[in-house]
């Protein structure tokens, strides 16, 4: 039976945990131990800055890049894929996740970003369920069928990223009927990673049900030397404290439920201190973020490309809001910043909600 992460009612904050300490990913500290998942689509430099601005957030991650693809992008026209966008740059600490099966291309690729990109952390994915990567590409949870490859990926990985961390992000199994996170887990630490995080879902399970801690848990038995992130269904701040009162997990990462609330890492590290949790925003602060979004992305790949990513990101601020359907809709449809604009006036929802029950946006895809 699986377990969720119980939640006090909307109206109470969580009482105090006593002080959760920082994560260390080898030379990194992540205080607090609150990371930002990477997800395919939107953890882009545009909701990075977002996000950084509310505060809150240990460790960002970037969207994941594929190893194949930023070689044959290098070698094509000697640029880099749009998801390395803003990498250079942007405050540290940062995790670039990469993904691929083959050994030798993630090597070239991690090292390309430990040394030349200088980033915080090279994140490998272990877990993406989609089909494209799991049955096209054998890579993501597809690996996860074989504990021995997943290690000697990471192997190859970190001896070439040293002396920057190289951490894992996996499943618990590719089947209800598998599961194998505790021994992908063992292989992944004695090749040499730093941190592993475990999503509480099997890959068959996709995005639906409930995220099982109890095997989250178990797998921190099997693990000697390296934390243990635990991810999956933590939408508040108040399951956020719960995951470190209940599980032996050493930090948490936050996927989903903060696209549509990227202040979430603020109000969970309030949390975690004893102190008072920071208001959702308004309806007229949202909507001004929304815009701000937009702005961003914009001045990054014009008015027409910029109009046509951003109606995902304007779907998810409206998520769980009265109207929203309709603003999603039309939203969806739009493709100049005239059309942005007055389908954001005119119908971005103006009745608040309850607090708490703005549930995932639909269609977000974290990797892992």
């Amino acid at each position: 039976m699986k377990t969720a992460i119980c939640q006090p009612p909307a109206d109470m904050s969580p009482s105090p945990l006593p002080r959760v300490p920082p994560l260390k990913i080898g030379n990194v500290v992540v205080d607090p131990p609150i990371l930002q998942a990477p997800m395919a689509g939107f953890t882009n430099y545009a909701y990075r800055q977002i996000v950084r601005e509310f505060g809150g957030v240990g460790l960002q991650a970037t969207e994941m890049v594929s190893a194949r693809g930023f070689l044959a992008i290098e070698e094509r026209d000697q640029s880099f894929p749009d998801r390395l966008w803003g990498v250079r740059d942007e405050p540290r600490p940062l995790a670039v996740q990469i993904w691929d099966n083959d050994p030798e291309k993630l090597a070239a690729v991690g090292a390309r970003l430990a040394h030349e990109f200088q980033v915080s952390v090279v994140d490998i994915n272990f877990g993406c369920p989609v089909k494209q990567i799991t049955q096209e590409a054998h890579s993501g949870s597809y690996l996860l069928r074989y504990p021995e490859r997943v290690g000697e990926i990471v192997r190859r990985v970190a001896e070439a990223c040293h002396p920057v961390p190289v951490t894992a992000k996996i499943r618990l199994g590719c089947t209800r009927n598998r599961i194998v996170a505790c021994e992908v887990a063992q292989n992944v630490e004695e090749a040499g990673a730093a941190a592993l995080t475990v999503h509480g879902r099997t890959a068959q399970d996709y995005f639906q049900g409930t995220a099982n801690w109890e095997r989250i848990a178990e797998v921190k038995s099997v693990l000697r030397r390296i934390p243990l992130i635990g991810n999956g269904d933590l939408d508040s701040p108040a399951k956020v404290v719960e995951a470190f009162r209940r599980w032996p997990v050493d930090g948490v990462m936050i996927a989903r439920a903060a696209l549509a609330r990227p202040w979430i890492f603020r109000q969970a590290a309030a949390a975690l201190r004893g102190e008072p949790i920071p208001p959702d925003l308004t309806l007229p602060e949202e909507r001004e973020l929304l815009m701000h979004h937009y702005d961003l992305v914009v001045r990054r790949f014009g008015p027409e490309k910029g109009t046509l990513l951003m109606r995902k990101f304007a779907c998810c601020y409206a998520q769980g809001r009265p109207g929203a359907r309709e603003f999603r809709t039309r939203v969806s449809r739009v493709s100049t910043p005239a059309e942005f604009y007055e389908v954001v006036h005119s119908s971005f929802p103006r009745v608040e909600s309850a607090p708490y029950d703005r549930a995932a946006p639909p269609g977000a895809n974290p990797t892992a």
